[in-house]
């Protein structure tokens, strides 16, 4: 493991394409710490102390602790993803962007166009909501988080967080074509990385106040360990179905006739159906922290039903678990089509032995991938309910599980899956001699 990563820096490119991933990385951190004009910082610091349990913090996650502050990078890659996301569900039911998945690098450059243009929209949008949402907010002494409120601040606000976002989605970009890994991947994964000292440092102290004893702690690094490693075989693990090409004879060329298999990964879904699940169980206990409390009074049904979704609760962990079941499926079927592979296979000459090509390779691709996806569902949910559990029995925050060691795990194995590319591309061996890792896209 150290002779290999010490072959990293003998190939310039390599060296090069890292040094740079770092470079903009440690811009972006950089960025994170600058505050937007007109802001009282102790007054929002306060005021987000009290939001960890909603979807406000949900999204200081991923914007690795910039809406917290509500630096220039407050926004974080949010929109971006989400803009993404609205463009990989149009697909199903527009035409024109369907057809345009199938026009290779010149209709991805586009959808790549219309995802950073809906990028720009969100973030104007999402900007002008937290602008006007600032002006009402205040610190637990009463003290107003904007110290000037009015249409200045708010285009002021606007502005500076669209054109945040809008340099994060540029430094992805450049991440990606000059650096190593997946660029915006990256962003997301330095901003969770970034808040991991300080939850060690929170075990520390509950450790050293005698809250943990030193077994317990020795149990969470154990469990820790595990985890990761359960992540790591399932994020690598296959079902392949062996494909067998016939024998084309174009000219005097012969063309097939080799075997070869089609790889089905066991979560095809990823991050997203968590993400999903809280976002949608955390938007309520966000809107009734900014009602009046005179309106809660009135509507005390309104307060039963938020103590029954609190996290960590019974009822909140059963619907965060079928809503990860429900995204699991619907975002497996959005993403993957069975006709069209099964279509694909057929025009090329390929069949899976055994069974007949067409209509009936479609139903034996969609029976398997429908097996295997309730096998991600169990790890995903399982992964994630883990933390809920941690926390309420040991009172710990480090990401023992979750949507963020998911996410963390996930572009760690891609980005040294790419460096063990380009070593092995140069006659070097990888970063582990014994064995190399499988890629997670197939």
């Amino acid at each position: 493991m150290i002779s290999g990563a010490q072959n990293i820096f003998k190939i310039p490119e390599l060296k090069r394409r890292i040094l740079w991933t770092l470079a903009f990385l440690a811009i972006y951190r950089i960025g994170v710490h600058i505050p937007t004009p007109g802001i009282n910082g102790d007054a929002l610091a306060s005021f987000f102390a009290a939001q960890k349990g909603t979807i406000l913090g949900l999204i200081d996650m991923f914007s690795g602790g910039a809406l917290e502050r509500l630096s220039v990078f407050a926004l974080g890659i949010m929109p971006y993803i989400s803009a993404s996301i609205i463009l990989q569900l149009l697909t199903v039911v527009i035409p024109y962007l369907a057809q345009l998945q199938k026009e290779g690098e010149i209709g991805r450059k586009k959808i790549v166009q219309y995802t950073r243009y809906g990028t720009v929209v969100l973030s104007i949008i999402q900007g002008f909501g937290i602008a006007v949402g600032l002006e009402k907010m205040s610190g637990s002494a009463g003290e107003m988080v904007v110290m000037v409120p009015g249409w200045s601040f708010r285009i002021m606000t606007v502005i500076t967080l669209t054109a945040g976002t809008a340099f994060i989605m540029w430094l992805g970009e450049q991440i990606t074509e000059r650096g190593i890994g997946n660029g915006i991947s990256l962003i997301i994964f330095a901003g969770i990385v970034a808040r991991m000292p300080n939850a060690v440092a929170d075990t520390y102290r509950l450790y050293t106040a005698g809250t943990l004893d030193i077994f317990t702690v020795l149990g969470l690094i154990v469990l820790m360990v595990l985890v990761v490693a359960v992540i790591i075989f399932v994020e690598t693990g296959q079902r392949r179905l062996p494909v067998q090409y016939a024998k084309r004879i174009v000219g005097r060329r012969v063309y097939g006739g080799q075997s070869t298999h089609l790889p089905l990964k066991l979560n095809t879904s990823g991050v997203i159906p968590p993400i999903f699940a809280s976002s949608i169980l955390l938007f309520p206990a966000t809107i009734a922290n900014f009602a009046p409390k005179q309106w809660l009074e009135v509507h005390p049904w309104v307060s039963a039903v938020l103590q029954n979704l609190t996290r960590g609760g019974l009822i909140y962990n059963l619907l965060y678990v079928g809503f990860i079941f429900f995204f699991c499926y619907f975002y497996t079927a959005v993403t993957f089509n069975p006709n069209d592979v099964a279509d694909n296979m057929k025009k090329f000459g390929g069949y899976i032995p055994g069974i007949r090509p067409g209509q009936k390779t479609a139903e034996y691709i969609d029976k398997v991938l429908t097996r295997i996806t309730l096998g991600g569902a169990i790890y995903v949910s399982a992964i994630c309910v883990l933390p809920t559990i941690l926390s309420q029995r040991f009172h710990v925050s480090f990401y023992f599980g979750g949507t963020s060691l998911l996410i963390v795990v996930g572009v760690a194995l891609d980005t040294v899956q790419q460096i063990e590319a380009h070593m092995l591309s140069r006659h070097y061996e990888g970063l582990m001699r014994k064995g190399r890792l499988k890629g997670r896209r197939g």
